[in-house]
């Protein structure tokens, strides 16, 4: 199974990996490893994705998977309760072993860490949520000194690709004015969007200056990603992050 490794200077009992389309069990259009149950491929499919997944990483305990709406609400893991599908675009927990996951094909997914290894967390980043403020809101929820906080931004729609009409870039100026920064001009009443620098801009004006990652683009690697915006019916990838034992 291809896994990309996150490559950041985490606590060596924070885990953290993003899978890719490789390996798995669905055909079609969700050729590969598709691990989104909501896309319309055969539900008994993406459950043998998901135990193939939970079989390749050792996990304890199976994963937290979201139902995710582009919005900014968090779930807070306090326990391990089966077969329990939050609503919210982000989640979080200081619980041993819980892998908590977030699932995208283009958005932006952003894993959190603190440098004591004591919290992690994840964000589901799709224009709506990073525009109205899931990332602050993941930051918030993990309670913890911006400063102390490690992120990875995984693979998205790159800045060559992710084009937007003049309302996104008019909403996410109104929120933060140096957005302006992150679209170029493409064509009438049209841009160029640059996803990551986005995430970056707001994770810096939180004094969140840790920020790994933000350079893979799943529109232009059809091969290792799945993307909404290039295929239309597609799959979906996750990020998946949790805690072990802090020897």
């Amino acid at each position: 199974m291809d896994l990309i490794c996150v490559n950041w200077p985490a606590p060596k009992n924070v885990k953290a990996c993003f899978t890719t389309r490789d390996a798995g069990f669905s055909s079609g259009v969700y050729q590969g490893l598709n691990l989104g149950a909501h896309v319309g491929d055969d539900p008994d499919v993406v459950k043998r994705n998901r135990a193939l997944l939970n079989q390749e990483l050792g996990l304890r305990e199976k994963p937290i998977w979201l139902n995710q709406v582009h919005g900014i609400d968090v779930y807070h893991a306090v326990s391990v309760q089966e077969n329990l599908i939050p609503t919210a675009d982000a989640a979080v927990t200081s619980l041993l072993n819980l892998p908590l996951t977030v699932m995208t094909a283009d958005c932006l997914p952003l894993l959190f860490c603190d440098t004591a290894g004591q919290v992690v967390a994840t964000a589901h980043a799709g224009w709506r949520g990073l525009c109205e403020g899931v990332i602050e809101a993941t930051v918030i929820a993990m309670n913890v000194a911006p400063e102390s906080i490690l992120v990875w931004l995984g693979p998205a729609i790159g800045p060559t690709a992710f084009e937007v009409g003049d309302e996104v870039r008019a909403a996410f100026m109104q929120k933060h004015p140096d957005a302006v920064r992150a679209f170029t001009p493409y064509r009438q009443n049209k841009w160029l969007a640059d996803i990551f620098l986005l995430a970056i801009q707001r994770l810096q004006s939180l004094g969140i200056n840790k920020v790994y990652g933000g350079d893979c683009c799943t529109y232009s690697n059809p091969d290792q990603f799945y993307s909404y915006r290039r295929d239309g019916q597609t799959g979906r990838m996750a990020g998946l992050i949790w805690l072990t034992v802090n020897f």
